[in-house]
């Protein structure tokens, strides 16, 4: 599916947090279009003198971090290419994006003790290299990306980004061996060793694969969005790899929002995002053979154009703009309406959502004034705007799976 879509590793994460204080993401559907830099600013500037600071005390014990309100876990997507030893480089792949209405640029802040080189920035719609500046700030340095154009309202802005860091802290040799070790608070993440290098170990439950040209592939999820630790050693091979098909399964960055209206209604508001890669001058709504949507829309998220959806046979798609001519384009989709589901329901006072879901990311927001009690899957709970939801992490080595949420009503007093 969308050209990129792979199987899931199976293992599942679960970090469960409840939180009692109002959410701050704006209205209209900001968790899909929020940008991780905004993010972590509103997230540092909401933390300033309340009780969850997040971190460590003195004496090395946790401190709470702050309550979840984010529908999504983080949304770009990085990949690091250990380059050849002895040159303490790696190669980053990186895909960041911009929602602030208006904005002209994307900011991408250089890790302190890295230094960067090597830079190139390319619109992902169009695969055309963008204008950039990479200036000092302090005592480091950052990428200001120009956009291909002003974001749009209800658009989002991305660029792709390579670059090329130089540390000897993260990349070292113990003898012949490769050590690299990094703190990565990224959610989708891949690593690549140096053709002729096989792995000793890694600390990270992941996806391994044989790319084309041999090399070997690590690709892994970080639920929690947090730092996460990765230690990889790695050893010379006489070793020929065979190539496989196996894709970057966490390149994928479809997301789907299930907005729940009460459930005597058996009733859904769906959001769906994805990028699709896939060569041509169409861009297929393969979502729709499990979301049968009232109300279609579908928006071009790079420009805000809406679509009128085309049929061909059982192949419902939308003509692009821009075909999809290489590996540096992809379409930015937006796929909105209202579904109806019997799995969706009352059932001995409990609200049962029993489903059938897809992709890596799916997000359940329960209606005011439910709590919920039982989750089959793993995923993370929070409060948006008041309203209780449960954000599933799709590790799974199947594209799809079946998940069951039970929530109870409260007794009016929100306790």
């Amino acid at each position: 599916m969308y050209g990129m879509k792979p199987n899931r590793i199976a293992w599942f994460a679960l970090a469960l947090v409840v939180t009692l204080i109002p959410a701050w993401i704006a209205a209209q559907q900001p968790s899909m279009q929020q940008s991780p830099v905004g993010q972590q600013a509103q997230e540092r500037s909401s933390q300033s003198g309340n009780p969850f600071p997040g971190g460590t005390n003195p004496d090395g014990s946790l401190q709470p971090s702050a309550p979840l309100t984010r529908l999504f876990t983080q949304d770009p997507y990085t990949e690091y290419a250990i380059l050849a030893p002895g040159t303490e480089q790696f190669r980053i792949r990186y895909i960041p994006e911009e929602t602030r209405p208006g904005a002209t640029e994307l900011v991408n802040a250089t890790r302190g003790g890295s230094e960067g080189s090597d830079i190139e920035v390319h619109d992902p719609r169009t695969g055309k290299p963008l204008k950039f500046q990479y200036l000092q700030q302090g005592n480091e340095h950052a990428i200001h990306a120009t956009l291909p154009s002003p974001v749009p309202e209800g658009g989002i802005g991305r660029v792709l980004i390579y670059k090329t860091y130089k540390d000897p802290r993260t990349y070292m040799m113990h003898g012949e061996d490769i050590i690299w070790v990094r703190s990565l608070s990224g959610y989708r993440l891949g690593v690549i060793l140096p053709k002729g290098f096989s792995f000793i170990s890694s600390n990270v439950a992941a996806q391994l694969t044989t790319l084309d040209d041999g090399r070997l592939k690590l690709m892994f999820a970080n639920p929690s969005g947090q730092s996460n630790p990765v230690t990889i050693h790695a050893r010379r091979t006489s070793a020929n790899f065979t190539p496989l098909q196996t894709a970057d399964m966490f390149f994928d960055d479809i997301k789907t929002l299930y907005d729940l209206a009460e459930p005597e209604m058996h009733s859904m508001k769906i959001d769906q995002s994805y990028s699709d890669y896939r060569k041509g001058d169409r861009a297929r709504l393969d979502s729709l053979a499990y979301l049968p949507l009232q109300n279609l829309k579908v928006i071009d998220l790079d420009i805000a154009k809406a679509y009128l959806p085309a049929r061909n046979g059982t192949e419902t798609f939308v003509k692009l703009d821009v075909p999809i001519t290489d590996d540096k384009q992809s379409a930015h989709i937006r796929i909105t309406g209202t579904l109806n589901d019997p799995g969706y329901r009352v059932e001995g006072g409990d609200l049962v959502f029993e489903r059938t879901v897809h992709g890596l990311r799916n997000t359940v927001l329960l209606p005011a004034g439910w709590q919920v009690a039982t989750v089959s899957q793993s995923g993370t709970i929070g409060l948006y705007q008041g309203r209780a939801f449960v954000a599933l992490i799709n590790l799974n080595s199947e594209n799809q799976y079946r998940v069951t949420i039970r929530a109870r009503k409260t007794n009016g007093s929100g306790r």
